[in-house]
């Protein structure tokens, strides 16, 4: 299968500190591509130099090349803010925009490129509502703050924010660490249905949750990609002694 998504060579320094050594890899389509491994070992560096996020930081820059189907999404002639409708994000902590209500948060990316048609907005709002599991749970409040709702459900108003703009990868940084165990679960069985709809790319640091969600994971250690296999292998046999070591919990 041709990945959707291929990274070359992709390296990133925080001024003299190097974060990602020559990351070479590829995301398939309609896939969950895992990320772990310790604090520290660039994980959420890499995704977020894949929408180009890293770049903004003070004395941060990168090398190498990444690949969205024919456009190389790292060059200098590519803009940031178009990649963005492309590439889309979701953080840690739920970030849904506080001073506006649940439809506007839904909205936002298609108003902000200037949708204003009601019945288009409607449409998109209820569309990745039910996408996101979340329609039902707030269809007769849209009016309300986003920040009005529980933490998981503003974690999927987040999701349900950046499908709407329908990109081709969606990329989640821990997105359920600060959740509790029934939020999780509710994301964590959304992101197995959204995969129909958007390539996904899930950093996180619980090994289990890898386990269960992704259909490959890469193992990250200092910088490097150590490993990266079907999640079912890495997990059962893996080909490096450094990767046995993490997953087995002998260091961390």
């Amino acid at each position: 299968m041709r990945p959707l998504l291929d990274v070359q060579n992709l390296s990133a320094w925080f001024g003299k500190q190097q974060a990602l050594k020559n990351i070479s890899l590829g995301v398939n389509p309609n896939s969950v591509t895992a990320i772990i491994g310790p604090s520290g070992c660039g994980k959420s560096t890499f995704i977020r130099c894949l929408n180009r996020l890293h770049e903004e930081i003070a004395g941060a820059f990168l090398q190498g090349n990444a690949w969205l189907e024919e456009e190389n999404i790292l060059s200098a002639q590519v803009d940031p803010v178009s990649l963005r409708r492309k590439i889309g994000m979701v953080f840690q902590r739920p970030n849904p925009f506080p001073s506006m209500s649940i439809y506007d948060n839904v909205a936002s990316g298609l108003t902000l490129s200037g949708i204003k048609r009601k019945s288009v907005l409607n449409e998109v709002v209820e569309k990745n509502l039910k996408l996101a599991a979340l329609w039902d749970e707030v269809k007769d409040k849209l009016s309300q703050a986003g920040s009005s709702l529980s933490g998981g459900q503003q974690q999927r108003l987040c999701i349900a924010r950046a499908l709407a703009i329908g990109p081709k990868v969606l990329l989640m940084d821990e997105p359920t660490s600060a959740l509790d165990p029934i939020s999780t679960a509710k994301i964590e069985e959304l992101i197995n249905e959204l995969k129909q709809e958007v390539t996904i790319v899930i950093v996180t640091h619980n090994m289990q949750q890898a386990a269960r969600i992704s259909d490959k994971t890469a193992f990250f250690l200092l910088g490097d990609l150590v490993e990266f296999a079907p999640t079912s292998e890495l997990f059962t046999s893996p080909k490096d002694e450094r990767t046995e070591r993490y997953i087995t919990g002998r260091f961390g």
